[in-house]
């Protein structure tokens, strides 16, 4: 049985807050997170405002709110995207082999020889901060990862010998897929899916900082933080609140997916 150490507990704890932070204080606050008010502009922390107000007098705290949970939900679905093709096309190769094989590993591997940033651009460039063709483009580069550990576990998998023992009783590949296959894919793939998680949350970022991502007024981390940066001087907490969200989202997936030593 596998024990939960000290600092998976903090990691699931951090995250669980988060969570709770991103999708609970929409439900119960009414302010519009885009909702200008000049005559705040800047407005330090206070009863009223607690994380304070941007340059716009838009209340941080709610803005901040509602950009957690786009990161948390658009990683999410990223990544679930990613993983169903990944998982599914993998699989596949390895029960096929042949020119199917060769076929999937070597768009694979023309995925992997382009240059991730230059991919994503390409894609967004047709519509640059529509946020379908972003999630697409992410998919795009993050599903290989999961093709290619899948083939790899599914092959190891299938040349077993009770695997071959199971085939002689006249058990049907999807038997062998559905009691073998995918519980041994299991616990790799949890663990692969948490990192690019870690990933999306951090690209989607990074993106949107460049310009390229998700497009203000609507509240995002990346480009809160490329936003406030005229403000650093007065108000360096504008731009350090978003930071630690971002520190601490990847910091709680990476403690979740960190197996630490033998007991975990």
């Amino acid at each position: 049985m596998h024990k939960i150490t000290n600092l998976k507990y903090l990691g699931i704890i951090i995250l669980s807050l988060l969570l709770l932070f991103a999708f609970i204080t929409p439900l119960i606050s009414n302010i519009d997170p885009n909702e200008q008010d000049l005559m705040n502009s800047l407005v330090g922390i206070s009863s009223q405002y607690f994380f304070g107000t941007d340059q716009f007098g838009r209340d941080m705290f709610i803005r901040l709110a509602y950009a957690t949970q786009l990161s948390v939900s658009l990683a999410f679905f990223i990544t679930l995207s990613s993983i169903i093709p990944g998982i599914l096309l993998g699989v596949l190769a390895a029960y096929k082999s042949g020119i199917i094989e060769k076929s999937l590993t070597l768009f694979s591997d023309m995925i992997l020889a382009l240059p991730g940033l230059l991919l994503i651009l390409l894609v967004i460039s047709f519509s640059p901060g529509n946020t379908i063709l972003l999630h697409l483009a992410l998919s795009l580069t993050l599903w290989v990862e999961f093709y290619k550990v899948s083939r790899a576990k599914t092959k190891t998998i299938l040349i077993q010998p009770y695997i071959e023992a199971t085939k002689l009783l006249g058990f049907s590949s999807f038997y062998i897929l559905r009691k073998e296959i995918i519980p041994g894919l299991y616990g790799i793939m949890i663990t692969l899916s948490t990192f690019t998680m870690s990933t999306a949350i951090i690209s989607l970022s990074t993106l949107s900082a460049l310009g390229v991502g998700v497009q203000p007024p609507t509240s995002e981390l990346g480009n809160m933080i490329v936003d406030f940066l005229p403000y650093f001087d007065d108000r360096p907490l504008l731009i350090a609140l978003p930071t630690i969200i971002i520190f601490l989202l990847v910091l709680s997936l990476q403690l979740i997916t960190n197996k630490g030593n033998k007991n975990v």
